[in-house]
């Protein structure tokens, strides 16, 4: 499938290009979470977004470029948006929902992708450093640091058994009390957590 080639007054042809663009996207970042970086082909996302690979290429230019982009608006968009004392359960929250609709899943495509090409193992380790210096300030002890990096490693930890080993009871709990319990253990790591966690 292809982009309309008629260019209308009102801009349909951008709409329609924009539209395209963020099916790829929305394709890439879903097989990307299921598969991995290595094992999700560019015929597949092409395919799953109703378009076909030169569009994918035309926008993104490679599959490396396109990981990136999915990264950047999931994870990137999160560190963003979200105040520093929500971002662990606000992450947990995103992992927890197992793709359902406008869930962020960028730390489930880390689990999946880390161990890829160095270069992607470099960016998952970008992205990663930034969650950890972000829950870091929540600390304010001199080992805040260190704090951060416990914190981030139990969140891909809880993401790593629940998603990509499917280990039960986690596996299948109930997502409210999954934060329950991890986001009140870690007050005793992260002193400046809110009491209460989000509520959806």
């Amino acid at each position: 499938m292809g982009e309309t080639s008629q260019r209308g007054m009102d801009g349909t042809c951008r709409r329609d290009a924009q539209g395209t663009r963020r099916r790829l996207l929305d394709a890439a970042a879903e097989l990307f979470a299921e598969r991995g970086y290595e094992r999700a082909t560019v015929r597949d996302i092409a395919a799953r977004a109703g378009a076909n690979q030169a569009l994918l290429f035309r926008y993104f230019g490679t599959k490396k470029a396109l990981f990136g982009e999915v990264m950047a608006r999931g994870g990137q968009e999160q560190l963003r948006t979200t105040p520093a004392d929500r971002l662990f359960e606000v992450a947990l929250r995103g992992m927890l929902a197992g793709g359902g609709p406008g869930a962020d899943r960028s730390l489930e495509v880390c689990l999946r992708s880390i161990g890829g090409s160095d270069e992607i193992a470099d960016a998952l380790r970008g992205l990663g450093e930034e969650y950890a210096e972000v829950l870091a300030t929540l600390s304010a002890s001199d080992d805040g640091g260190l704090r951060g990096d416990l914190a981030l490693s139990w969140l891909l930890g809880i993401g790593l058994m629940r998603v990509v080993v499917g280990k039960e009871p986690l596996a299948s709990a109930d997502p409210d009390t999954v934060c329950r319990l991890a986001v009140g253990a870690l007050r005793h790591l992260l002193e400046d957590l809110p009491a209460d966690g989000v509520t959806d």
